[in-house]
């Protein structure tokens, strides 16, 4: 009975008009399935300290909205202090009770309160009451818990999304929205929400009568996409090198005969609908791409899907209305895509907001070359409601401001007269030397997927590519690429970096990475078939691409070949022995190439105890900062429950990464490490503190980090490293760094954590 009533309370929940709405539903029904007296919500509020009567059915109304206790006051206080359920039959008799007056709750013994927790936040307090003595049974204790972890789940969508309704004792918070930052910077202006394109998955199953001309209809169809993506290209074309413009190629070749577009002429042409033909091709290929682990890969479902629209709009003769753009255009979407960028005469853009995505999206590429302020997987924001509002985007917390006050406008205009002072002075770096101030010296490399990297590299100052990830090529085609395709696309990306070196690594597909032409299908693929595993078992698939690495690299020799995934001796010298079989081969054919360098990625524990096993074996290790401390922590870093407890500074890590470069320097190998720390000026002093001789990032970062290197000594670092070594708290940890470089005056690379301290309060 009481599940029953259960779903039909969620049900109502759901579909309340606000939270508030929302709230009066649960009182009500709570209070008739438990057949008791009163039941109320008191609301927690972090800044006050202070509880609020929100709702309650029973007690006195005037009273809601109005009456508060403090964090320990009362029975509702203990709830939230001990966070689990209180049922007293007898409750004025507990030492803790009061009563407020104004209530009228004197004449109520019966007490069971529960607490609203939300990912360990105390967001409020959950309250049934009798005035008989009763002791309420274990089922209606579960039943009311139930109840308050669902009641979680609104109050938290209603305070990120600022729909908390205000009261004396409950004043209105500032809508500030969390994200992730896309490319860094500040903008403010007004926002234009751009409403998605017809979705592709909207079609019905048809079939056609007449194919032919279904096909025509497609074929007009994918030439007006086209041509509008030429459109497109052309506006962005004064302010893109050709190779960012690149990625418009990208979307027509996705287009073409040999890609999406040959599959869907394939199914017109067995008498499907052009429409519902292009909802299954489009359908197949986003699942595939958003269910890859690579973050990078999994952006690209954003790109098929944004392909997918606008074929489906011209099939449906569905044009955007016109669109005014203001001066200082904030444009919002819940998908950016890069066409969507040419839509907005370029003077006129300022930041951009994505509800969905990653910095990793075609558009966080392109906004970090345009040097946009792009705020990505913005989710709770309220983006329908924000059309024309005064938005402020922090892009580098990955915050977004609504309709923000005064003095937070005129707080983060100096923030962006600081920012533009400060990139100004970056510049000044760029041709220097990557070098501590007691003369030792560091590489900073790269990491790629596309050849629109290279540029921004190169101009960057980049001492090489750290990581260049091969599986790209594989993904975007119906089949293997064959030898000579995989020749001419490395080839292109080795010779536009030499001499300097090109770390490539080998295929890198598993459960979570798959081909549509090679699916695999596991529970759990971030522990199953990937990576080198992969390759060993088809030794056919590993031999061909290394070969083409090896043809690619002939006459410029600037070519390092790295295996990923390794949790073996064993797989170590199987892959060595097939690259020697490969280059063998490669020579056999007449091809004079040089035996490249082989190293390996340390992404998991268990490659991290066998250091010196594995490095004897190589010519260079590289860490995954990103995917070791996903292991090393248990924990999803895109899972929102736990990526609070994702951190590269928690002890465990660290020690993981000193332990690392002392085995490398051990074994007389250098070592390096990509992804998100080596990035972070923070953090890459105590990378290079450790020992790592390269850091691998993201181009946007190189400067940054540059910067930093260069305003400390080796010496300083390694102190600094030695004090954070003894702390046994992440947060601590993070504290006492920040803290640590404000003192070597290196506090210009720190602003974004400093104005996170001066905008939570405002």
């Amino acid at each position: 009975m009481m599940l029953s009533t259960l779903r039909t309370i969620v049900q109502e929940v759901s579909s309340a008009k606000g939270l508030q709405a929302a709230l009066r539903t649960i009182v009500q029904r709570a209070k008739a399935a438990m057949h008791t007296e009163v039941c109320s919500i008191f609301l927690y509020n972090q800044e006050t300290s202070r509880y609020t009567l929100m709702a309650s059915e029973g007690l006195n109304p005037d009273a809601v909205g109005r009456v508060s206790l403090s964090y320990s006051e009362g029975l509702v206080g203990q709830v939230g202090l001990k966070e689990e359920p209180i049922n007293l039959d007898d409750a004025p008799s507990h030492p803790k009770y009061c009563y407020v007056k104004e209530t009228g709750e004197e004449r109520y013994r019966a007490f069971l309160g529960v607490p609203i927790i939300h990912q360990r936040k105390i967001l409020g307090v959950m309250v049934v009451q009798q005035s008989a003595s009763r002791h309420f049974n274990e089922h209606e204790e579960a039943f009311l818990v139930t109840m308050s972890a669902q009641l979680a789940g609104v109050i938290a969508h209603a305070e990120a999304t600022g729909s908390l309704e205000p009261s004396l004792y409950f004043p209105r918070k500032i809508n500030r929205f969390q994200g992730t930052s896309g490319a860094s910077g500040v903008a403010i202006g007004h926002a234009v929400v751009l409403a998605p394109l017809t979705e592709a998955n909207t079609p019905p199953d048809k079939n056609c009568d007449n194919i032919d001309k279904e096909l025509a209809y497609l074929e007009r169809a994918i030439a007006g996409v086209k041509a509008d993506l030429h459109e497109m290209a052309s506006k962005l074309a004064d302010r893109l090198p050709s190779e960012e413009l690149a990625l418009f190629d990208v979307y027509l070749r996705i287009l073409d005969d040999n890609a999406l577009g040959h599959e869907i002429r394939k199914r017109v042409s067995k008498g499907v609908w052009a429409q519902n033909a292009l909802r299954q091709v489009i359908g197949n290929y986003v699942s595939q791409f958003e269910d890859m682990e690579d973050p990078y890969l999994r952006e690209r479902a954003v790109d098929v899907k944004d392909l997918g629209r606008r074929v489906l709009s011209y099939l449906q003769e569905s044009k955007q209305a016109d669109i005014y753009y203001p001066e200082a255009t904030i444009l919002i979407s819940e998908e950016l895509a890069p066409a969507m960028l040419g839509e907005v005469p370029h003077d006129r853009l300022a930041g951009l907001i994505s509800l969905r995505g990653s910095g990793n999206s075609h558009v966080a590429i392109l906004a970090k070359t345009l040097g946009i302020p792009t705020v990505m997987g913005a989710v709770d924001l309220p983006f329908r409601q924000l059309s024309g509002k005064q938005l402020i985007v922090d892009g580098n917390l990955g915050l977004v401001y609504s309709s923000p006050s005064k003095e937070l406008i005129n707080y983060y205009q100096e923030a962006i007269e600081e920012e533009r002072e400060f990139a100004e002075g970056l510049e000044t770096v760029c041709d220097l030397s990557c070098t501590t101030l007691d003369g030792h010296a560091v590489k900073l490399w790269v990491n790629t997927g596309l050849m629109a990297d290279a540029p921004r590299s190169i101009e960057r100052g980049a001492s090489g590519v750290g990581l260049y990830r091969t599986e790209i090529s594989f993904i975007i085609r119906e089949r293997f690429p064959t030898e000579s395709e995989q020749v001419k696309i490395y080839r292109q990306q080795l010779k536009t970096f030499a001499p300097l070196p090109v770390t490539m690594r080998t295929l890198d597909i598993g459960g979570d990475k798959s081909l549509s032409y090679f699916p695999i299908q596991e529970d759990n693929p971030f522990l199953g078939w990937r990576g080198i595993r992969v390759t060993l078992d088809h030794p056919e698939i590993f031999l061909v691409q290394v070969r083409a690495m090896l043809k690619a690299s002939a006459g410029l020799d600037n070519l390092r070949i790295m295996l990923p995934m390794i949790t073996s001796v064993y797989e170590v010298e199987e892959a060595l022995h097939l690259i020697q079989r490969a280059h063998s081969e490669v020579l056999a054919e007449g091809i004079t190439v040089m035996m490249p360098l082989v190293g390996i990625m340390i992404e998991v524990p268990a490659a991290v105890y066998q250091i010196a096993e594995l490095a004897s074996r190589v010519d260079f290790l590289s860490v995954g900062s990103n995917d070791l401390t996903q292991y090393i922590l248990a924990v999803d870093r895109n899972n929102p429950r736990v990526s609070d407890l994702y951190s590269e500074l928690n002890p465990a890590v660290l020690k993981a990464l000193k332990l690392i470069a002392q085995e490398a320097h051990k074994a007389d190998k250098p070592v390096s490490i990509c992804g998100e720390m080596a990035g972070d000026p923070a953090t890459a002093i105590l990378l290079i503190a450790m020992g790592f001789d390269a850091l691998s990032m993201n181009a946007t970062n190189l400067l940054k980090v540059k910067w930093a290197i260069r305003k400390i000594s080796l010496k300083k670092a390694q102190r600094i490293l030695s004090d954070i070594m003894q702390l046994d708290n992440t947060q601590m940890i993070k504290r006492t760094l920040e803290l640590m470089l404000y003192k070597e005056d290196m506090g210009k690379m720190l602003y974004s954590k400093r104005r996170r301290l001066y905008t939570e309060p405002c």
